[in-house]
């Protein structure tokens, strides 16, 4: 487990706003603060610092990292996008 100061530490160090404000949460939960105040403090909603807090306790700091999102699926069936490939192909500007 880690320290507030080890949370201290890791936020000023990252430069992603999102794992900035996570590592900060976690911080001031290590000090003892309850989750309602670091909710204040920091403008998030209390849901936000619970999901956070309970993810780092599940799964250490990998808990606290973001999942990439999947995007919005693909319009082109398998054979358009053979078609679009092949197009490419045939007229890319050779070197």
């Amino acid at each position: 487990m880690h320290t507030a100061d080890d949370f201290k530490q890791l936020a000023k160090q990252t430069s992603n706003g999102q794992l900035r404000t996570r590592y900060l949460a976690l911080y001031h939960f290590k000090k003892g603060e309850t989750r309602t105040q670091i909710a204040a403090y920091l403008g998030v909603a209390r849901g936000s610092v619970n999901t956070w807090v309970s993810n780092y306790l599940a799964h250490g700091l990998e808990g606290l990292h973001s999942k990439p999102s999947p995007g919005r699926p693909c319009q082109l069936s398998v054979s358009q996008r053979e078609q679009v490939a092949h197009f490419i192909e045939e007229n890319a500007v050779k070197k």
